[in-house]
């Protein structure tokens, strides 16, 4: 989705990615004719806050950052929540929003709700953004991009398993909760997201899925991205339960002023360019 304005801006090839959470918040800006990461931070929040809290920290960290204070051709904000699902495209109506959210997730009648489309599924995301964050962004830089963090799990993973054979189970790790896709033969067989609070409820969604859906921890191949390392005690856990455990790879192509840890790590910040 994006929101565009009238405003006037200085042209460059600096383009900048923000992602929010309720948990936490990262950005990192991008030089787009080196192909280069010049910049790449997180902030976990020390408890789970609410949006005007966030909005708060957004806001402390536009003033103490210098990099914020500069001037962006392109900038994308990402949404972090479970406040999403999908919708097949052949039965999606922009008048029912709400209806496809209410089943599965707790929604405010006063809670504005957009919709991303995936077209390499054929499918809608259906969303609640943080309206707030979305507004104190247009304010400091006219017109930019929003998309639910789901939308480009989904369409980048597809992209990756799009001639694939196997089914794969691809587990991204945040602060506080993962989101968990299952891959069939290159098709979406399932998306969900799960909050945990040890490595027992990480484990526990992760067998109880795949018991779900039938597949065998002998066979099946766990992928792991996002926040997690070998030493991780998740991974350990998942390890002594999933007989094929790996790290995922973003491919992204980029350099690196300071690279991340892992080619695993902040998959959807940076994938989001």
């Amino acid at each position: 989705m994006a929101i565009t304005s009238n405003t006037d801006k200085q042209q460059n090839k600096q383009e900048l990615s923000i992602q929010i959470s309720l948990s936490g918040l990262s950005f990192c800006t991008l030089q787009r004719d080196s192909k280069t990461i010049t910049s790449l931070k997180e902030y976990v929040f020390e408890k789970k806050l609410n949006p005007h809290e966030v909005l708060d920290k957004l806001k402390h960290l536009f003033n103490s950052e210098k990099i914020l204070q500069s001037n962006f051709n392109n900038v994308v904000v990402i949404h972090v929540n479970e406040l999403s699902t999908l919708v097949p495209k052949p039965l999606f109506s922009e008048t029912h929003l709400a209806d496809y959210l209410k089943f599965n997730a707790k929604i405010l009648r006063s809670d504005f709700i957009t919709f991303d489309t995936v077209d390499i599924n054929e499918s809608v995301n259906v969303y609640v953004p943080y309206v707030n964050i979305n507004n104190f962004i247009y304010d400091a830089f006219g017109a930019f991009t929003y998309k639910h963090s789901s939308t480009i799990l989904i369409e980048q993973i597809l992209i990756t398993e799009k001639n694939s054979r196997n089914t794969k189970m691809y587990v991204h790790v945040g602060t506080d909760h993962f989101e968990l896709l299952v891959i069939d033969k290159g098709k979406l067989l399932l998306y969900n997201t799960f909050e945990f609070n040890s490595e027992e409820d990480f484990i526990y969604y992760i067998l109880f899925t795949s018991e779900q859906l039938n597949l065998n921890p002998e066979t099946l191949q766990l992928v792991f991205l996002g926040n997690i390392k070998n030493e991780s005690p998740l991974f350990t856990i998942a390890y002594k339960y999933v007989r094929h455990v790996a790290f995922g790879n973003r491919n992204d192509g980029f350099t690196y002023t300071n690279k991340p840890e892992g080619n695993h790590s902040h998959f959807t910040l940076l994938k989001s360019f």
